[in-house]
């Protein structure tokens, strides 16, 4: 799902243990003592305060102070930060998706956080890189999502899953009769489509000398994400995936179809196990498939962070507290609550976390994917990229032609909005 773009769908692990809790800058006593009967203001996921309720209660206790929890969609708090921050009405702390930080950065919207390195080496590269700008770092990781395969245990055996997506498609040309499906995936979206541009060496920005991410070298129509793109339009060809899944409401008719038993597999997130669960699917959850060239599909990592508002009065407690809930203890708690996967590379091998179908598939899958992009220029990226596809998996255009129209459309916008910066 775009927890990254929209919203978007899978998750690692994130530690740092009870006594590195109040690691980065201390406060004097003299600020202690004025810290006493503050209040600290947390923005939390819809429906994930149970996480961090615990957490948060210990916290008061220890500081003498006072933590107001609000729960908001993690995607929209930058935005309402816009207003609520400036206004004196916003958080201390936040959430935030990882893509995001970037442009949450170049607006002045978060603080830098001074955080020693041995708390941050406690995280996964992947998820402590989504949180630097500059090698400058911004939040902590709290939980880690990249897409996965779910399919129908009635329909298809774990033993008979095809391990490729040409085999998908082989399968999917048995099965599908236009009211029941094989395989299903929202390739009309490049939060989706990329598993399998980049699977042949597609991408979206290359590198600079630095390992950043180089906006001047856009990789959305070379040679590999061009081959990606004429397999997913087979698909749509050749009649595998339903008109319905193209455009909005593609996600709604792809999730319906899999709850109704119609399609023995599909493309999603663990943000839909819940869902699934409660629909009375018989369902298991695995690795995306290989590709013929013998690599395995690529994914998105989206990334949770818990970041400190650049308007809080109380920055270095907000720090203090956003590094207590991200510490290894907290992070477990966490899961236990809401099954996230935590970002904490010790938790990975963690045994009760590992006992989740779901947390072992996001585990091995983000063994194959990429951090999605955090600069403000992957903005320009979306739009384009989605209505390329959009017309490759309708046939209104032929693959390469589409995605060089993208690649010219969002090089023209960074140039128009970012340069200089």
């Amino acid at each position: 799902m775009k927890m990254v773009k929209k919203y978007a769908g899978v998750m690692l692990c994130a530690a740092v243990s009870l006594s590195l809790a109040a690691c980065g800058p201390q406060e004097s006593s003299s600020e202690k003592t004025s810290s006493k009967g503050s209040e600290l203001v947390v923005w939390e996921d819809k429906e994930k305060s149970i996480g961090i309720k615990d957490a948060v209660a210990e916290f008061e206790k220890e500081h003498d102070i006072k933590v107001k929890v609000v729960e908001k969609p993690y995607a929209q708090q930058i935005e309402d930060l816009r207003m609520d921050g400036p206004a004196g009405t916003g958080p201390d702390v936040l959430t935030m998706p990882g893509d995001q930080i970037g442009t949450a950065v170049t607006e002045g919207l978060i603080k830098e956080l001074n955080v020693e390195k041995d708390v941050q080496s406690l995280y996964t590269d992947a998820s402590i890189q989504s949180q630097m700008v500059d090698q400058k770092l911004y939040g902590l990781p709290k939980a880690v999502e990249t897409t996965v395969l779910f399919y129908n245990k009635d329909l298809i055996s774990e033993d008979e899953l095809p391990q490729t997506l040409e085999e998908w498609y082989d399968y999917s040309k048995k099965t599908a009769d236009g009211s029941k499906f094989g395989f299903l995936a929202l390739f009309d979206q490049i939060y989706y489509a990329q598993s399998v541009m980049g699977g042949y060496g597609g991408y979206i920005f290359g590198k600079d000398k630095d390992g950043n991410d180089d906006p001047s070298d856009l990789g959305i129509n070379n040679e590999g994400a061009v081959k990606g793109a004429e397999l997913i339009q087979k698909f749509y060809q050749d009649g595998l995936f339903p008109a319905g899944i193209v455009g909005e409401q593609g996600i709604n008719v792809l999730e319906s179809l899999f709850t109704e038993g119609k399609a023995a597999a599909i493309i999603s997130g663990p943000w839909n196990v819940e869902a699934f669960s409660k629909a009375g699917i018989d369902y298991g959850i695995t690795k995306l498939p290989k590709l013929e060239n013998g690599k395995n599909m690529s994914s998105f990592i989206g990334v949770k962070s818990y970041n400190v508002s650049a308007f809080s009065k109380h920055a270095e407690l907000a720090q203090e507290l956003a590094v207590f809930l991200a510490n290894e203890k907290n992070s477990k708690k966490r899961y236990e609550q809401t099954k996230e996967v935590p970002a904490v590379q010790s938790l990975a091998s963690d045994k009760a976390i590992m006992k989740s179908e779901a947390a072992r598939a996001v585990t091995e899958q983000s063994r194959f994917s990429e951090q999605t992009p955090n600069i403000p220029e992957m903005n320009e990226i979306w739009t384009p990229a989605d209505s390329a596809l959009q017309t490759i998996a309708t046939g209104k255009a032929d693959p390469k032609k589409a995605l060089d129209q993208a690649a010219e459309t969002a090089k023209g916008q960074m140039k128009a909005k970012h340069s200089g910066t």
